[in-house]
């Protein structure tokens, strides 16, 4: 058996880009025993995969600006796996205009709609039915879509987790993997992009043509549309961005095609044919989004000297861990986050040295300290990293605890069995298991049996690492000597308040951040005096503006408020946002939170607004 997965899974990366020409039969073949796999009951779908499951979508849709909607139909091949009368799909404010079954218009039925999950779409099919189309548009409630206006409109999309139902009808749950192909019409002038093969060129009608050969889940569904235009970085990678900021993401990420090799040294061929990325607005929710072939990233990262690119280096990782092996379920997230932190480390290793990935870990430990600290104080069982997210927003469990608890975990595995073994077995598992999903529990044993000669079980304690809460007593010591002087300058200058021996200007943002996060006790008198040394208000590094901006509320350093009122409504990345806004409430000052974010609200996509707005209420 493991041979068969194995020469499947060999066959789906030598078609990295999924060209079938050669061997169209063959490709079919692997597509039909991939969607035949039983899958995990998803608590956040209301689809039955392992009756029918969609397998291929063909999408045609047009993008209206004025009215701010999508007009589409939704076309599925189907997949009979077990006898049953109907298929359902999973939908949220949705206007469904029509449903047709094998090109007959047919009576379907939409349940109501339920907080996160929405509705479920049902439509009666024969046993030998191959086909529904379904029409619809977009309505306001469409959480997945962030219209922006202005002088050049923009539009973009955030699948993840759940909200791929609030633009496309799907069986949305990331164990359902489709392929598909899609003819998108905008207004002439902008450029549309998906999660798929993209143009280079505008087109001179609006009209564009994807094609995405190789199964992805739903959640990495993804379109935008603006006025970009693209640069190539090397002959697999390349950027697109706004005429602004063009020159400088190129300039910011000239090292993309080296970490694409990089990490193919690491963990075997790179399966998606090009890796490209996509600047967006800031008001973009997340750091980046792995959308096969096209990551989205935030403007946050271009911080003009590179320092912020391991972003970059996280999203490509994603492209093993994550687009290739997926999680089962939202429970098993970690399965995603964990080992796309670890694979970032090493990327960053390979290509600017231990150092730089070292200060970059004592970061990720430091976060994971804290965010243990305050989700201990709500819910213990989050600091997990098998989650249980039944009857909740799986947006509860994308924290830091998946992220940074299952990179130590994984790297905890590396250092008790070594990194040569290790390495064979990361390759062993994404070769074997590529294009399908994965749970903690057979991960875990797949684990075990593999790594048994090791006795990985005795040396790393996986159940107290997956099963229980809080941070295991054995976790990896991470070694930064810049980082340390970082820390202990703080502390030197929170006693004597002498800023000469302060080297700001030598460290990396590491040891700004290090520096800032580890002022015990730090006072108004403080921040003004290294404001006044360092302009520290003014820095364009946005990890050191966030961090800076902390400290200004925790002192109410009122000279920095403006820019705390202008970085809250320019930047929408809820990594930032989120802490200032409670950051602002916990030190009494909610009347400035109101006051900033009524003002910066229109500005955040719903997955910020759902956040922000319980803090507010």
């Amino acid at each position: 058996m493991r041979f068969i997965i194995y020469f499947i899974a060999c066959i789906a990366l030598a078609l990295s880009s999924c060209k079938n020409e050669n061997n169209p039969s063959q490709s079919e073949k692997v597509r039909n025993m991939i969607a035949a796999s039983k899958l995990a009951q998803d608590a956040h779908s209301y689809s039955r995969p392992n009756e029918i499951r969609v397998k291929h979508l063909t999408w045609n849709a047009r993008v209206d600006f004025d009215k701010k909607i999508i007009e589409a139909t939704a076309i599925y091949e189907l997949q009979h796996l077990a006898p049953a009368d109907e298929v359902v799909l999973d939908v949220k404010a949705l206007n469904i205009t029509s449903v047709q079954v094998d090109d007959i218009e047919v009576k379907y039925a939409v349940s109501e709609e339920k907080p996160f999950i929405g509705a479920s779409l049902t439509i009666p099919v024969k046993r030998d039915s191959k086909q529904i189309a379904i029409s619809y548009n977009t309505t306001e409630g469409a959480e997945a879509l962030l219209w922006m206006e202005g002088e050049q409109p923009f539009l973009f999309t955030q699948s993840q987790a759940v909200l791929a139902r609030t633009w496309i009808p799907c069986q949305d749950s990331p164990g359902v993997r489709i392929t598909y192909d899609a003819t998108v019409k905008v207004s002439p002038g902008l450029m549309a992009l998906m999660s798929a093969t993209n143009p280079t060129e505008k087109t001179v009608d609006g009209v564009y043509h994807f094609k995405m050969d190789q199964p992805i889940s739903t959640y990495l569904m993804a379109l935008a549309v603006g006025d970009v235009s693209f640069r190539s970085l090397g002959n697999r990678t390349g950027v697109y961005a706004t005429k602004d900021l063009i020159d400088v993401s190129a300039k910011e990420f000239e090292d993309m095609q080296a970490m694409l090799e990089a990490a193919e040294k690491l963990y075997g061929p790179y399966a998606w044919g090009r890796y490209d990325v996509l600047v967006l607005p800031a008001a973009f929710p997340f750091g980046g989004m792995e959308n096969p072939r096209l990551t989205f990233a935030t403007p946050t990262i271009l911080a003009g000297d590179k320092s912020l690119v391991s972003l970059i280096a996280h999203e490509l990782a994603h492209s093993w861990s994550g687009n290739l092996v997926t999680n089962s379920t939202w429970d098993d997230f970690w399965l995603n986050e964990g080992f796309t932190v670890y694979f970032e480390e090493r990327i960053m290793e390979e290509v600017y040295g231990r150092e730089y990935s070292e200060m970059l870990a004592l970061l990720n430990k430091q976060d994971l300290e804290r965010s243990v600290e305050e989700i201990s104080a709500i819910n213990a069982d989050d600091t997990k990293l098998k989650l249980t997210l039944v009857n909740r927003n799986p947006d509860d469990g994308m924290t830091d605890i998946a992220y940074n608890k299952g990179y130590f975990f994984l790297r905890l595995c590396e250092e008790q069995v070594g990194r040569e073994k290790w390495d064979d077995f990361l390759k062993k598992y994404f070769s074997e298991h590529a294009f399908q999903v994965m749970d903690t529990e057979r991960f875990l044993d797949y684990l075990r049996k593999n790594l048994a000669s090791e006795r990985i079980e005795e040396k790393v304690n996986i159940e107290e690492w997956v099963y229980k809460p809080g941070i295991p007593s054995n976790i990896p010591i991470v070694n930064s000597n810049r980082m340390e002087l970082a820390k202990s300058s703080a502390t030197k200058f929170a006693q004597n308040g002498d800023t000469k021996a302060i080297r700001w200007s030598e460290w990396s943002y590491q040891e700004k951040v290090a520096f800032l996060t580890n002022m015990p006790a730090p006072n108004l008198m403080q921040i003004k005096q290294l404001d006044k040394s360092f302009s520290i208000s003014s820095t364009k590094n946005n990890e050191v503006l966030f961090a800076w901006l902390d400290l200004a509320i925790i002192t109410e350093y009122k000279e920095a408020y403006p820019q705390l009122e202008e970085f809250l409504i320019r930047v929408g990345r809820r990594k930032f946002v989120a802490p200032l806004y409670e950051r602002l409430i916990s030190t009494n000052q909610k009347d400035i939170a109101k006051e900033i974010y009524q003002k910066a609200r229109p500005n955040y996509h719903s997955v910020t607004i759902n956040t922000i707005d319980e803090m507010i209420k």
